[in-house]
């Protein structure tokens, strides 16, 4: 069953690699700005704290749950174990709606939705901050 379910969610965001390939350039100063949302659970600096949320710093590229010490839900702690990667798909996946990607994730923020260009922005600032 938990296989089937993984299979499902990888299906649903296989189309997603070809939306991140035609997805607007992010602004970093926006994508800044926009993270600001984030912060109350969040933090970006390197040998920031965690939170109610994991820090944020060089999670571009990153496998999901691995921040030492932070207590992941399980839900996230099982995409973790399927292999889920912070890379563009993912997070574009993830900040569009994370409920999607992490269905009973404990992830409160909504996601941005549809709005392509806050997304772009908001990967384009976390790349900023020790990404690739």
């Amino acid at each position: 069953m938990r296989s089937m379910m993984f299979a499902a969610v990888f299906v649903a965001l296989s189309p997603l690699a070809a939306v991140a390939q035609d997805a607007p350039a992010g602004v970093v100063e926006n994508g800044q700005r926009l993270f600001n949302q984030c912060r109350v659970c969040h933090t970006p600096n390197e040998g920031g704290r965690n939170g109610v949320g994991p820090n944020l710093y060089r999670v571009y590229g990153r496998p999901a749950g691995s921040i030492e010490g932070f207590r992941y839900s399980a839900p996230m702690r099982e995409r973790a174990t399927a292999g889920l990667v912070w890379n563009e798909a993912n997070l574009r996946a993830y900040l569009a709606d994370p409920k999607a990607v992490v269905p009973a994730g404990s992830m409160s923020f909504p996601g941005f939705k549809e709005n392509a260009q806050n997304i772009s922005d908001v990967i384009a600032y976390l790349r900023s901050v020790g990404g690739q």
